[in-house]
């Protein structure tokens, strides 16, 4: 964003005539004036699929300031259970928020005529939207036959990864009791976890848990199964296992390999060393157990578990926190967790059709794209969050501590709430000044690791977790992106067979994983047997069909 100096007269009155709201409906420009100098504020409604816990109601600082620069509040309904039932009651009445991130569900909004091609008010209105997708503004079309743009895409553009975004976690405790071992294969996994707990059967008076699991809904995905294909050499493409040679997609389920892991898991469950209720278990439990620091090891994403682990170093207990480690199922496997999709660009948030003033909107998008919105989002206000000195920004140590420590700092300052699901420069991307648009940088997570973090990590000869993983150079860049996020068509077989999937791979894992040993592979035949009926091998013919008009969109194939 560019921002030097205190905000100013000059600054607001651009961001007024850039980001203002409209008050006449009619008005073809979306103006939001009432007379010379004055805007009228203005409220949007939105609803989100993912559900942001630092949402604030716009009552934060920064949510205050945005809507001081730009007039607009935003009002942001979150799903209670499964978002895809919102999203298919919207559909059915034909009734929209202005604005909507729908994640996977919006093939259904597009059949549905619920949201509009932004194409032509991004060409009219958005320079800052043109500026930030750059030559990826072309991945935003829908199709080869249908090349209007439905949304705006989220994660970060043009971004670095730094950290590993998911695998599997143990406390640092763990590790420096048992001396560093080698943790490279479910074996050492299993062998850390074990001669701990057995040292240590409580914490606190309460029993030690080995490992802990979340299943709970869609859950299931992050923490059991997709760590099953990521174990077994394959990288982050949802439901599927890529050839990088063939480039042809299997349901990942159906590897042999993955049957491998799940006995594995069977084997932890039997043995007492998972969590028996890890199938079970609310999602408000499994942070608890995590925040007691009685769980010794993880499997799951980052950001999963990023709360009740800030809450320990907020507890003063930042050795009971955790490591991430490049576990595979044996040493033929190489853990692909930097392996780069490029920008993917399939999700993002779209103008409904129900709203009465797109051009503000879009105008409003358009802001949140600017200079000036990212660094707010990012950094926070300046002489508050930040300072400027010798032309740079500046966190002084004590906010810096806040936001590596303080669980709820999003929530009391608002920073980084508007970043995800709306557009942003992803970490590394720098502005005009040379400083990058997040705070993000080699320098500031490693600045922001714990004691027992940098301990740990020397102790492996490592400054940085990523240290420890094959490197994204070992793998070639993707060509589709991120499989995960093609989505299937709605009035296709496909849709119908992929719930039908979902619903088996959600009945029979954990049953594959809570039975007896010496059951697990009756299960596993059945589990294949079910897939197979409900069309497995149809909906693979089919996706490998959107995988090659994907390619062909971006000009990868």
């Amino acid at each position: 964003m560019g921002i030097k100096r205190k905000w100013g007269a000059a600054l607001l009155a651009v961001a007024m005539m850039t980001a203002t709201a409209c008050t006449d409906k009619n008005s073809e420009d979306g103006k939001n004036d009432t007379a010379a100098g004055e805007k009228k504020p203005v409220t949007f409604t939105m609803f989100s699929a993912d559900m942001n816990s630092n949402y604030e109601h716009m009552q934060s600082p920064v949510g205050k300031r945005i809507t001081e620069l730009t007039g607009v509040t935003l009002s942001i309904d979150y799903p209670v259970g499964d978002p895809k039932e919102k999203i298919a009651l919207m559909a059915a009445s034909g009734e929209y928020p202005d604005l909507i991130f729908a994640k996977n569900e919006v093939n259904m909004l597009v059949n549905a005529g619920a949201v509009i091609d932004l194409a032509p008010l991004i060409e009219k209105y958005g320079p800052n939207i043109k500026k930030l997708y750059g030559p990826y503004l072309e991945r935003l079309k829908w199709s080869n036959e249908d090349p209007s743009i439905y949304y705006l895409g989220t994660y970060g553009v043009n971004e670095q990864q730094w950290e590993p975004k998911d695998g599997f976690m143990l406390q640092h405790q763990v590790v420096k009791e048992l001396n560093y071992p080698s943790i490279k294969t479910l074996k050492d996994f299993e062998s850390a976890i074990k001669s701990y707990k057995e040292k240590h059967p409580t914490v606190n008076g309460q029993p030690t848990i080995g490992l802990t699991l979340i299943a709970e809904d869609w859950r299931i995905a992050q923490s059991v199964t997709n760590p099953a294909l990521f174990a077994t050499g394959g990288s982050d493409d949802g439901e599927w296992y890529i050839d990088d040679k063939t480039k042809k997609p299997v349901f990942h389920f159906t590897r042999p390999e993955e049957k491998e892991y799940f006995r594995w898991l069977n084997h932890m469950f039997a043995t007492g060393l998972l969590d028996q209720e890890s199938f079970t278990q609310k999602y408000d439990q499994y942070k608890a157990k995590i925040a007691s620091g009685r769980v010794l090891a993880l499997i799951d994403s980052k950001w999963q578990y990023a709360e009740p682990e800030q809450a320990l170093k907020q507890a003063g207990k930042p050795e009971l926190t955790y490591g991430v480690y490049p576990v595979t199922l044996n040493e033929r496997y190489k853990n692909r967790n930097f392996q780069n999709a490029g920008y993917s660009a399939a999700l993002g948030i779209s103008i409904s059709k129900s709203a009465k003033d797109p051009v503000a909107l879009i105008k409003f998008l358009d802001w949140i794209c600017s200079d000036e919105a990212q660094i707010l989002n990012s950094w926070g206000i300046e002489g508050v969050h930040y300072n400027i000195e010798n032309g740079k920004r500046v966190i002084p140590q004590e906010i810096m501590t806040a936001r590596n420590n303080d669980p709820q700092f999003g929530k009391k300052t608002g920073i980084g709430v508007y970043g995800y699901p709306f557009p942003y420069y992803g970490d590394g991307v720098k502005d005009s000044t040379g400083q990058t648009y997040s705070i993000k940088s080699e320098q500031q997570i490693m600045d922001s690791y714990t004691a027992p973090e940098k301990e740990v990590l020397s102790k492996y000869n490592a400054k940085m977790w990523r240290d420890l993983f094959p490197t994204a150079s070992e793998f070639p860049v993707k060509p589709w992106g991120a499989a995960w996020q093609i989505n299937i068509p709605q009035d296709t077989d496909g849709a119908v067979i992929v719930k039908k999937l979902q619903e088996i791979v959600r009945k029979r894992v954990p049953e594959m994983i809570m039975k007896s040993p010496d059951q697990f592979d009756a299960i596993w035949d059945a589990f294949q047997q079910d897939m197979e009926k409900a069309g497995v091998h149809k909906l693979e013919a089919q996706f490998e069909g959107l995988l090659q008009e994907r390619m062909k969109l971006w000009g990868t194939n």
